[in-house]
């Protein structure tokens, strides 16, 4: 096995979403002094040798990003065209998270290096989950204890990624890809506190949360 050293890693933060669930593009939604974009893609570089930031097309130029696709998968796809071809391995991070840690990069990266084909985070699920059909009557129970919820930022080795857009297909999240080309995707522990911007609620949560943060911040200097 190389040195994990001897890896080099980029980092494609998706933010090519128009916000039809949110209302608005809430990857620019402000979050203290930054958005929601910013705060996602401050921290790749502490565990990645080069970020690409995919946006809305409109906003390619002034974001100085990539122009994003019609679809989340299309979206990585032209992201994953900016990386260069010398990566070894490729996270991918949704700019709705914004409160990803270097070190839940890291966690995914080390495991590609250890050997995985992909790894994502994840949280035990702790709700009861049903499987319903289309007029709402559940056809079954999914044992709990088999279930993960799982977040970004994912990370995988380049060319099994290449491979797995290489097929044109679309999924929710790029490990559904890999998966389905038959790669193996494992998990490492999730944060809690790394929460998906979806709705309103969401983002007064965010910023509940940025502003505790800053007042610990600011009482911690005062004490000092």
């Amino acid at each position: 096995m190389t040195d994990e050293t001897d890896e080099t890693v980029w980092t494609i933060v998706v933010a090519g979403g128009s916000g039809q669930r949110f209302g608005a593009p809430k990857q620019y939604e402000h979050l203290g002094q930054a958005r929601v974009v910013d705060h996602a893609r401050a921290a790749a570089p502490a565990a990645s040798h080069g970020v690409v930031v995919v946006v809305p097309s409109a906003d390619a130029d002034r974001e100085g990003g990539v122009a994003g696709g019609s679809t989340r998968s299309g979206s990585v796809r032209n992201g994953l065209a900016a990386v260069p071809p010398e990566a070894t391995i490729v996270c991918v991070h949704d700019a709705a998270r914004p409160f990803a840690l270097p070190e839940l990069f890291r966690a995914v990266i080390a495991a590609v290096h250890r050997g995985a084909d992909a790894a994502v985070p994840g949280l035990a699920v702790t709700d009861t989950i049903k499987r319903i059909d289309a007029a709402g009557r559940v056809i079954d129970t999914l044992p709990r204890a088999e279930l993960v919820a799982v977040q970004t930022p994912q990370a995988f080795r380049a060319d099994v990624l290449r491979a797995a857009h290489a097929t044109g297909g679309d999924a929710t999240d790029d490990a559904a890809l890999v998966e389905a080309a038959g790669a193996t995707v494992v998990v490492v522990p999730g944060d809690p506190e790394n929460r998906k911007i979806t709705t309103p609620d969401d983002l007064a949560w965010a910023r509940d949360r940025m502003a505790g943060r800053t007042a610990g911040t600011s009482v911690t200097g005062t004490g000092a």
